[in-house]
C-alpha cells in the first residue's frame, strides 16, 4: 500500500530491516568523514577552539548525531593530545546497533543525551531525516518498489512552510520535520558549539523538481524505499538555521577547512629534490583537502553552527562570520 515519503523513509532507513540498521553506510556512498582523516583533523581543532571557548572544562562533551559506524569519533579519540583525550566525553548517536569495533570510551545512544557542554556534530545526517514530498498541491505517496502516486492534498502546516520556505514549485520536499529534528537536537546543548555540515540549497536556489535520490554501492540511484539504498534529500539550509531560535552562521566547507588550516594548496616543487618522501606525502594531503574543499564536491556542504552559552567572537574569530557561500 502506498504510504507517504516520509512514512516510507522512516521504514526503509531505521525499521527492523533498514539500510541504516543492517548495513555499512561507508560501503554505499562517500563523506567527508570517510574521504581523508584531514577532516577528523579539522574536527579536532574546532573541538580545541570550543574547549578553550568554555574555560577548558573537566568534562567536554562531543556528540555525534547519526555517528554511522562511528568512525569520526573513534579519529577523534585516536588524534586527540593526552590532556585533551582525558576530558573528552564521546557519545555517538544512531539508530543502529552499537558497532563491535567501536572503542570502548565511546557511549552509544539512540538520542543526543542533555546538558551537553561541548560539540553536537551531525555530519550528513539531517539529509536523511525523513520527509514528506508534494507536487501540485498534493502529498506524494510511493509504494515499497518506488512506483509513485498522488495522495492526499498538502495539511496546512505545510502549506505554511513551504509558502515561506519553499513557494510556487511544483515539487518540492516539505523540511519541517527536519527543522524539528535540528531544534531538538540543538536544545540539547547547554554551552558550546551546535554544527551541522551538509549538502543542501538555500531560499531562491531550491533545485526545480527536489532533490531526493538514492545511494547503492557508490552510485546514484532512484530512491527505492524497500531498504536496500540510502534514501537522501538536499537540506533547507536557511530553514533549519532559524528553527532553533538561535544565532547562527552559515558558509561552505571549503570556507570552513580553510579557516582550520586545510587549504589544498600544493607543496611547493622544489621540496621533491629535498625531501622526495616529505614531499610525496605532502602531496598526497593536497589532493585529500582538494577533494575535501572542492567547490563542485564536498567543499559545496554547507557548514551550518550555533554558538551557545560562548561568546560570538568565537566563531568570528574563525573566519568564517559571513553568510553566504564560498
Amino acid at each position: 500500500m502506498p504510504v507517504t515519503w516520509r512514512e516510507a523513509m522512516e521504514e526503509a532507513l531505521y525499521g527492523p530491516g533498514g539500510f541504516f540498521v543492517t548495513r555499512a553506510p561507508a560501503a554505499h556512498f562517500r563523506t567527508s568523514v570517510h574521504a581523508s582523516p584531514l577532516f577528523a583533523s579539522a574536527i579536532l581543532s574546532l573541538v580545541s577552539y570550543v574547549d578553550e571557548a568554555l574555560g577548558r572544562p573537566g568534562r567536554l562533551d562531543v556528540v555525534d548525531m547519526g555517528a554511522g559506524r562511528g568512525e569520526l569519533l573513534a579519529a577523534l579519540l585516536h588524534a586527540a593530545p593526552p590532556e585533551l583525550a582525558g576530558r573528552l566525553a564521546l557519545t555517538g548517536v544512531e539508530r543502529a546497533p552499537r558497532p563491535p569495533s567501536l572503542p570502548t570510551p565511546v557511549a552509544w545512544e539512540s538520542a543526543p543525551p542533555s546538558g551537553i557542554v561541548g560539540v553536537l556534530l551531525a555530519t550528513e545526517w539531517l539529509d536523511n531525516v525523513p520527509l514528506d514530498v508534494v507536487e501540485d498541491g498534493r502529498y506524494v505517496v510511493v509504494d515499497r518498489s518506488g512506483v509513485e502516486s498522488r495522495g492526499a492534498p498538502v495539511a496546512a502546516p505545510d502549506l505554511e512552510w513551504l509558502s515561506r520556505w519553499w513557494p510556487d514549485a511544483p515539487r518540492a520536499e516539505v523540511g519541517a520535520s527536519r527543522d524539528r529534528a535540528w531544534a531538538g537536537a540543538v536544545a540539547a546543548v547547554e554551552r558550546g558549539l551546535a554544527l551541522a555540515v551538509d549538502y543542501g540549497h538555500v531560499l531562491g536556489e531550491r533545485p526545480l523538481g527536489g532533490t531526493l535520490t538514492g545511494y547503492r554501492a557508490g552510485r546514484q540511484v532512484p530512491p527505492v524505499p524497500d531498504g536496500t539504498c540510502d534514501i537522501t534529500a538536499h537540506v533547507a539550509m536557511d530553514s533549519v538555521a532559524e528553527a532553533s531560535g538561535r544565532p547562527y552562521t552559515l558558509v561552505s566547507q571549503r570556507k570552513a577547512l580553510r579557516a582550520l588550516g586545510v587549504d589544498g594548496a600544493r607543496p611547493p616543487l622544489a621540496l621533491a629534490s629535498t625531501d622526495p618522501a616529505g614531499y610525496v606525502r605532502a602531496l598526497a594531503s593536497a589532493s585529500a583537502a582538494a577533494e575535501l574543499t572542492d567547490r563542485a564536491g564536498l567543499g559545496g556542504h554547507w557548514w551550518l553552527t550555533h554558538p551557545i552559552g560562548v561568546d560570538q567572537s568565537f566563531v568570528t574569530g574563525l573566519a568564517w562570520d559571513d553568510d553566504g557561500h564560498d
